[in-house]
């Protein structure tokens, strides 16, 4: 599966951002059957699970992102989005969305979002 990440850019602390996924070359059908997740790696860490959710729309947040982020899909535009709110400077990082059906996972590119303070 092709992603297409966007929205990430520079921003100073406390402010707001919107990432989306698009996925544009599968059919409404197969966007439905697939898990969605934002992923995040900062500078010497390891990628992390930002949030993350399912085809019926369960959804699970980091701890240090609850509150201030939330996502959510559009099955018909067959886009993932992540809002981003009150950021943070431990929120910079690149940011990577993950749609993921049984043993098949795809990413992203990844979009970096710097916060500054």
């Amino acid at each position: 599966v092709q992603l297409q990440a966007s929205g990430g850019g520079l921003v100073q602390a406390g402010g707001s951002l919107r990432l989306s996924c698009a996925a544009p070359r599968i059919i409404l059908s197969e966007f439905r059957s697939y898990d969605m997740a934002w992923y995040r790696q900062a500078p010497g860490n390891q990628r992390e699970l930002v949030a993350s959710i399912s085809t019926v729309s369960n959804i699970i947040y980091a701890d240090s992102v609850k509150g201030r982020f939330t996502i959510s899909r559009d099955n018909a535009r067959k886009t993932l989005s992540l809002q981003m709110n009150s950021l943070k400077d431990d929120d910079t990082a690149v940011y990577y969305c993950n749609f993921k059906r049984g043993l098949t996972s795809s990413w992203g590119q990844g979009t970096l979002v710097t916060v500054s303070s």
